[in-house]
């Protein structure tokens, strides 16, 4: 038995369907970034590296801000 699925049928998936489950993630992301965010503007004057954890936040997605609010903060603490 060959299972086989085209473009079409990609094309015909309903994708409404999926955004209860899709959205609280999201949510959780954007938050995620927004805390990192606000953390690394009030603490900006102790961070040398400003850009680079900016990127990070950025352009990580998900583990980027994590690891902002992980190892960032210590590095802040140790200033």
């Amino acid at each position: 038995m060959e299972m086989h699925y085209g473009f079409n049928d990609l094309m015909n998936i309903d994708i409404f369907a999926f955004l209860p489950v899709i959205l609280p993630f999201m949510a959780a992301a954007f938050l995620l970034v927004f805390i990192a965010w606000i953390d690394l503007y009030r603490h900006r004057k102790k961070r040398d590296n400003l850009l680079i954890w900016t990127a990070v936040i950025l352009f990580v997605s998900t583990i980027g801000p994590i690891l902002y609010l992980v190892i960032g903060r210590k590095e802040r603490d140790r200033l």
